[in-house]
């Protein structure tokens, strides 16, 4: 660890902001169990400490990256650079006020379907099996079941890497497909999401969300330890149905294996390493490319150390 990493780690850890490691291992804080070692791991307990924490990371002139509940992640065998802020508890509160919900980034989006649902609230039925945070769902626009972030956020509250902090509209978010403005444009980190939602009929709704799980069950590979889905539908085709044209499930690179139940999903079959499933992401490009000339896209987010 460098001195200017030393320098931070003693001032957050003066300061009590939250859990602060060095070197700790990613694979604990991913959903595939890949990941090597993040120079410092800081998991700040309250927005408060969170501000703190950034404020002293860009006087410190020192790299960082957010992470949530680590799906969507394949996080390099060499690690990450830096500092890693993981959302968590601290950044998990919930408020509602009528049919407008105002929740921390670090709230897990399953509990968070699930616990709305129950209240007779209807938006949120399509993030039934995303295992992601309502952070990362944000950062991404993530969506299911013909649905998405963008189609019930009202406004995101931004921490930007300058300290500044703003509630910024659907409109200034950018969305796209599994794209926001923060990906590129504006980096920052969500600290709350506030949503629209709407008045319904308790039974249907947990009866949309439970149908909605249950497919999932039934479809995708959640038994293992997996990233979620790793290639963009490069429209009008969609990346599962490609794969498995291509006689491409199952097939295995190391500890990663391209999922017997649904082509887009690379599992963690048993120790496999980034370098394993970067190997079968690149063997899954090149054959579908040589079959059908569709060039495939990681939707996978791919970090750390080359």
């Amino acid at each position: 660890m460098d001195n200017k990493l030393k320098v931070l780690m003693n001032e957050l850890r003066g300061l009590n902001v939250g859990k602060v490691k060095e070197n700790e291992p990613l694979a604990n804080h991913t959903t595939i169990k890949i990941g090597g070692p993040a120079d410092l791991f800081i998991e700040p307990d309250s927005i408060e400490n969170l501000k703190t924490t950034m404020e002293l990371i860009t006087k410190n002139q020192v790299g960082w990256r957010a992470i949530g509940r680590g799906s969507n992640l394949l996080v390099s065998d060499n690690g990450i650079e830096g500092v890693v802020i993981k959302l968590g508890n601290g950044l998990d509160q919930f408020d509602v006020k009528g049919s407008v919900l105002t929740v921390g980034a670090g709230y897990p989006l399953v509990s968070l379907a699930m616990k709305i649902s129950r209240q007779g609230l209807s938006g949120l039925e399509f993030a039934s099996g995303i295992p992601g945070s309502v952070g990362g769902a944000v950062y991404m626009n993530a969506g299911a079941h013909g649905s998405d972030i963008s189609n019930i956020l009202t406004e995101a509250h931004i921490l930007f890497e300058d300290g500044t902090v703003e509630w910024l509209s659907n409109a200034e978010m950018e969305f796209s497909y599994r794209t926001s403005v923060l990906q590129k444009k504006r980096p920052g980190i969500v600290l709350e999401a506030r949503f629209q939602l709407i008045e319904g009929e308790k039974e249907k709704i947990v009866e949309v969300m439970q149908k909605n799980k249950d497919y999932r069950k039934e479809t995708q590979p959640w038994n293992f330890p997996c990233a979620g889905s790793i290639f963009r539908n490069p429209l009008p085709n969609y990346a599962g149905r490609l794969v498995e044209e291509a006689g491409l499930k199952g097939y295995q690179i190391g500890g990663a294996q391209i999922s017997d139940m649904h082509g887009n999903f690379i599992i963690n079959a048993g120790n496999a390493t980034a370098k394993d499933v970067l190997e079968l992401i690149e063997h899954v490009k090149k054959t579908i490319f040589e079959l059908y000339q569709v060039k495939m896209e990681t939707e996978v987010e791919i970090i750390g150390r080359k």
